[in-house]
């Protein structure tokens, strides 16, 4: 048996490039960067060396993806690796690995480039903020409700000791 799966997270390195073939598949392509550190032997200090992976995403999904994504954007993509190889025209072999993608995260807002959404698939709903009520005409909608996050709870008391553990 093989497992054939793939997470990273990273930033896309380039705007997606969206093509349709023949027979009208839709194919989003674009590349995402992520860091791998690595202790420099001359220095021997920690450097963050960069990796570029092609992703590629099809059909339904590839067209309303584009118009979400673009070239800073932070990104999780999960999928599986396939290789390609091919012969140029010149005759060279030419080979590349790509992730095709079945499920990607933003993890930067629309328009944010960069950093964590304010209230993302990371963000911890427990310490959010009360929401705050938009003015609204009295006739129009009964009274705004706010919402606000639970009080955040004390950690259990010290006189918890390992032999009280059953296992």
């Amino acid at each position: 048996m093989s497992i054939n799966r793939v997470n990273i997270s990273g930033n896309l390195t380039r705007d997606p490039e969206l093509r349709v073939t023949g027979s009208g598949t839709q194919i989003l392509s674009f590349g995402v960067a992520v860091n791998d550190r690595r202790r420099n032997p001359q220095t021997n200090e920690w450097e963050d060396v960069p990796n570029f992976v092609d992703c590629v995403v099809f059909g339904a999904r590839a067209e309303p993806l584009s118009r979400f994504l673009s070239k800073g954007s932070k990104v999780a993509v999960e999928g599986k690796l396939r290789y390609s190889s091919w012969e140029t025209k010149d005759g060279q072999r030419r080979s590349k690995l790509e992730v095709v993608v079945d499920e990607v995260d933003f993890l930067s807002s629309r328009g944010q480039q960069g950093g964590a959404p304010a209230g993302g698939p990371y963000a911890n709903p427990t310490y959010a903020t009360p929401a705050a009520a938009a003015p609204m005409p009295v006739a129009a909608a009964p009274a705004p409700q706010q919402a606000y996050a639970p009080a955040v709870q004390a950690p259990p008391s010290a006189d918890v000791y390992d032999e009280d553990i059953p296992f």
